[in-house]
């Protein structure tokens, strides 16, 4: 059998699956969910031991340790992954659930519902985790997926969707509904991508190449999820015991996700950059800054590297941070809008006025007055698990939960209307 061939019946069986899928109930679904949850921690050894195997291999082809950290799964984390899944059945069901309704002078009446999307083309990079989390919102929405990872994380991919799997059969329920791409030419995912007619959107997760060459192969349409290029604006204004806290959050508590701030915007009057600097580069941070920053800040020469201009648009994904001393809001804003990727923008500040005018200016998924970009997650929105961050302004934006893997359809009755 071909790449192509085996691709197309693995896209086919979802089809079928999701048929199926869009008609179960809410109780239905919520049990699979929970099922899935205890699967995950009955198989956990064998989940973990597949787990070492993609680390070790990742590691002696050299890959850095921030992707090995996205890589990595550990007790902790897959009993995080069980948690999610109990608190996404412990959410509502969006699936029926009736979004407008109305009647014509005429008597004929209209309601528009949440429906399943269908069928989910899943494409992502290194983190296992995806594969539980956009596999339990496809289920929860009534829809079918069909997963592939990188080959970084194979086995592990391999051995969670087997855990998915044995749950649904479990409960007698079509295990077609998650499928983990078998094909293991790259052209496989191409095929997956122009499935017109089997596949009802692609959602490609990771970096700018992946996204990139999704989005220019696809004919199905795409869902972008996109990089992070996330900034802080230290106001001149900013309280420093909330700015301080803040910057070190955004950018070390988990540097290798796309919420981690990567810029960091300095006003040139605020009188605590040199503590926040050393502050960072304390916390093992590497600092490359602007000739201003440098320039104000002799006494950091040890640490402040130079910026290039390709620092500017680079989401490092890492403990790294680029620094551009800036003269007011306007500069921070002008900046921003010259190289954010519309995911996560910051001001810390005390100026009320100054924060409604960052917050009015710009345009992006998610944008903060002094708190951290991390919140940038589906957990801490209150979603539930996650299926990425949505970039783009077209049916969803930002963390994407439960509603934003449906469409609606409208319902019309009538008694003999004819027009």
């Amino acid at each position: 059998m071909t790449h192509v061939d085996s691709v197309v019946q693995q896209a086919l069986a979802a089809k079928q699956a999701a048929r199926k899928w869009a008609l179960l109930s809410t109780e239905q679904k919520n049990a699979a969910l929970r099922k899935i949850a205890q699967q995950l921690l009955e198989n956990e050894s064998t989940i973990l031991a597949a787990n070492e195997q993609d680390l070790a291999a990742a590691a002696n082809n050299q890959y850095p340790q921030a992707y090995l950290d996205r890589l990595r799964l550990n007790h902790q984390r897959v009993l995080d992954l069980a948690n999610s899944l109990e608190e996404l059945a412990a959410l509502p069901d969006p699936i029926g659930e009736e979004v407008a309704q109305w009647q014509r002078a005429d008597g004929l009446s209209f309601r528009q519902i949440r429906v399943p999307l269908g069928v989910i083309g899943m494409i992502y990079e290194a983190r296992p985790n995806v594969t539980i989390d956009a596999a339990a919102i496809a289920l929860k929405t009534g829809n079918a997926i069909v997963l592939r990872g990188s080959r970084t994380a194979r086995q592990t991919n391999q051995s969670l969707t087997a855990s998915i799997q044995q749950a649904l059969r479990s409960l007698d329920l079509p295990e077609e509904a998650v499928q983990y791409l078998t094909a293991d030419q790259r052209e496989a995912v191409d095929t997956l991508c122009t499935l017109n007619g089997l596949i009802d959107v692609i959602i490609p997760r990771g970096g700018a190449d992946l996204i990139n060459r999704v989005v220019k192969t696809s004919t199905v349409p795409v869902l972008v999820t996109g990089v992070g290029n996330c900034h802080l604006f230290v106001d001149q204004s900013a309280d420093p015991d909330k700015a301080i806290p803040i910057v070190i959050n955004a950018k070390t508590s988990r540097p290798a996700v796309c919420n981690a701030a990567e810029k960091l915007l300095l006003h040139k009057n605020w009188p605590y950059s040199e503590r926040l600097l050393t502050e960072l580069a304390a916390a093992g941070v590497q600092l490359r800054a602007c000739p201003l920053t440098r320039e104000q800040h002799p006494e950091l020469a040890h640490l402040l590297q130079s910026a290039t201009d390709a620092d500017w648009d680079t989401e490092y994904l890492d403990l790294i941070i680029a620094v551009r001393t800036v003269a007011d809001l306007d500069e921070a804003l002008q900046h921003i809008e010259q190289h954010s990727t519309g995911h996560s923008e910051a001001i810390i500040t005390e100026d009320t006025g100054k924060a409604a005018r960052f917050l009015g200016a710009v345009d992006a998924a998610a944008v903060y007055h002094n708190a951290s970009t991390r919140f940038t997650d589906g957990g801490e929105f209150g979603f539930g698990a996650e299926f990425g961050i949505s970039t783009q302004k077209i049916h969803a934006r930002g963390p994407m939960g439960l509603t934003a893997l449906t469409s609606t359809k409208y319902l019309i009755v009538g008694n003999g209307h004819i027009r």
